[in-house]
């Protein structure tokens, strides 16, 4: 403290600050303040690379020309079937192409498209092609198949109406023909239940009121189909009151029987006989329907 004996006073700055001639001391020359945190790195950032680019879509590249090879089969009317095939499958694919990790979906979403167009496609070219078969069938239909009829040397009709109808049928021996069949009625047993019952053993007797009939037919193929075709006649009775009498009603083993499961081939031919059980009282004043193919109108035959 000042004033006390032996001690020297000390100011306590050695000069004021900004005074000239006063020197400051110096900061220590190896001596830093500021070094930074050591041992701590400096903040680092994350690197971006390059995006990765998608691989080509093989799997949807196969599901596109599968689907593509579809569509075509699919608008022609006779290879409607492949195109249907194809399709399903050239639209699985592609779905499948579309989970593949790291492909590129365009193939595959062209694979859906047109899988789905095509099948659009397919189906309107289908009711197409069959409302076509259905107007040709109905029109060959209405026109009675171009049925012809030609009766035998000096027969004739002796019916009132139009020849060839219930009221005036064809005499017996006519041939029915369209374009593919001709079909002759050569004679008509109107007694044949004892020939049918001793044919076969396990032949059923007529029903009560009902007796047996033979039909001989002839069947000709004048058609031009290279793999042939089965006859699609078809003979049936028709009572007086106008209900038809198919073979079909009561099956039995007809003596030479008619042969209807075999192929015919332009030229060739099968006779036989179709038993037909019908009412006994009417037998003879009934008449024969006759249809030489499937889609051929009927013509009407005496059996007497």
């Amino acid at each position: 403290m000042p004033g006390q004996p032996g001690q020297q006073s000390q100011p306590y700055y050695q000069s004021a600050p900004g005074q000239p001639g006063q020197s400051y001391s110096q900061w220590p020359q190896d001596q830093q303040y500021y070094q930074g945190q050591p041992g701590y790195p400096g903040q680092q950032y994350p690197q971006y690379g390059q995006p990765q680019t998608k691989e080509k879509n093989t799997v949807g590249l196969i599901g596109l020309i599968i689907a593509v090879i579809g569509f075509i089969f699919a608008c022609i009317p006779g290879a409607l079937i492949l195109g249907w095939i194809l399709l399903p499958i050239g639209f699985i694919v592609s779905l499948v192409s579309l989970f593949l990790k790291g492909k590129k979906p365009g193939l595959g979403i062209a694979g859906l498209i047109v899988s789905v167009v095509g099948t659009v496609v397919g189906f309107s070219v289908f009711f197409l092609v069959v409302d076509d078969v259905v107007d040709d069938a109905l029109d060959e239909i209405g026109s009675g198949g171009d049925v012809s009829v030609a009766v035998p040397e000096g027969a004739e009709t002796d019916g009132d109406g139009d020849a060839g109808t219930r009221e005036n049928p064809y005499p017996l021996g006519s041939t029915v023909t369209d374009k593919d069949w001709s079909v002759t009625i050569n004679s008509v047993d109107l007694d044949a239940a004892a020939a049918i019952n001793g044919e076969n053993s396990y032949n059923d007797p007529a029903p009560e009121g009902m007796t047996y009939i033979l039909v001989n037919v002839t069947i000709n193929y004048i058609g031009d189909s290279d793999g042939g075709e089965m006859p699609w006649t078809t003979v049936d009775y028709v009572t007086p009151d106008g209900n038809t009498i198919s073979s079909t009603d009561n099956f039995v083993m007809a003596p030479d029987s008619l042969d209807t499961i075999s192929e015919l081939y332009k030229g060739g031919s099968t006779s036989g006989n179709i038993a037909l059980a019908v009412p006994q009282e009417t037998v003879g004043d009934g008449v024969l329907a006759v249809s030489p193919g499937m889609l051929s109108g009927k013509t009407f035959v005496s059996v007497r």
